[in-house]
């Protein structure tokens, strides 16, 4: 522990199911730093995952996509106005490591903090920072992103701290599910096609249960193949629609969740709730696998330098193998 830290800032900008593994720090840096003031600076769309958090003052928000999209001079003077603007902070933990996460840290002040050349793929942003950490880039990422906020403030956050720890958000709405059977919910979406478990083999897994599923969806596109599920599945049910603060609630209150790898599927680790991760084109290093947290991957060789978006093996996962999972899970 540094005495001298008071004011810590972390840089976390994207995606929302890296936002959701980063945030699990915060209880263990208030554990450490319980007076230290900690900001956090995010997109502006990931922003409603981190702004109940009461380990936080602060979250600031910039948005790098409208700038990327609109190419605007004005928009650009704004963000880095913005930045600049910002307390003089002891620390700057960029957690992200990449160019774009390590430029904004440097914006914001000197005492940066992140990954160094060796342990991230855009080797770059380590020249920005003033100090660096070494963790190999194949390492879990839950792992990397306690080891470089414990190596910045002077402390450790090991296995059994991780095992142990509280939920990360707070449940602000209460639902009222069955309880005649096991609430299960299944997070149907992703980012990329070939992250997505076949709607065809969800129907098989709802069918084979038969304990109430719950179908999350998150878009028009979701939202279809969720309405096709329940219509193909009498133990399936169109879950509402809901925004962050209300899915992170509702997943709070399932037995089980079941899903890609996706950010909603990571609150279920997050608020210590059982869960399945499937996996085709990426690997175990994108979650923190528990006795109640487990994996099931494709047969597909992933190259994490190269992640191959074309990998469709997800849909070579057995629902059967889903099924005995799930089973054991739900005892």
């Amino acid at each position: 522990m540094n005495k001298d830290i008071k004011k810590i800032a972390i840089v976390r900008l994207s995606a929302l199911g890296d936002i959701i593994n980063s945030a699990v720090v915060l209880q263990f840096i208030r554990q450490t730093y319980p007076n230290a003031a900690v900001d956090w600076i995010t997109e502006e769309l990931f922003s409603g995952a981190l702004v109940s958090l009461k380990e936080l003052r602060s979250v600031h928000t910039i948005n790098l996509k409208k700038l990327k999209k609109e190419k605007s001079w004005k928009l650009l003077k704004e963000n880095i106005s913005k930045l600049r603007s910002l307390d003089e902070y002891d620390i700057i933990i960029d957690m992200q490591g990449l160019i774009k996460s390590a430029i904004v840290a440097r914006i914001i002040g000197k005492n940066t903090h992140g990954f160094d050349k060796d342990s991230t793929r855009e080797a770059l942003a380590a020249l920005l920072y003033k100090t660096t950490s070494y963790i190999p880039y194949s390492e879990n990422v839950i792992k990397r992103n306690c080891f470089v906020v414990g190596d910045a403030l002077g402390f450790t956050i090991d296995d059994e701290m991780l095992l142990k720890k509280k939920a990360v958000f707070a449940v602000s709405k209460e639902f009222q599910l069955r309880s005649d059977v096991k609430n299960i919910a299944f997070v149907i979406g992703a980012s990329w096609e070939s992250k997505i478990y076949p709607k065809e083999e969800v129907v098989n897994v709802c069918d084979a249960l038969k304990e109430q599923c719950y179908i999350i969806w998150g878009n028009a596109k979701e939202r279809e193949d969720a309405e096709w599920i329940c219509a193909h599945s009498e133990y399936a049910t169109l879950a509402p629609e809901m925004n962050l603060d209300e899915l992170i609630s509702f997943i709070s209150h399932v037995d089980l969740l079941i899903g890609n790898d996706t950010g909603p599927t990571h609150i279920a680790w997050a608020q210590n709730i059982p869960s399945i991760t499937l996996l085709g084109p990426t690997n175990r290093r994108m979650l923190y696998e528990t006795p109640k947290n487990v994996a099931i991957e494709s047969p597909s060789k992933v190259n994490i330098m190269k992640i191959n978006k074309n990998d469709f093996s997800i849909k070579d996962i057995p629902y059967q193998t889903i099924l005995k999972q799930a089973k054991e899970l739900l005892k």
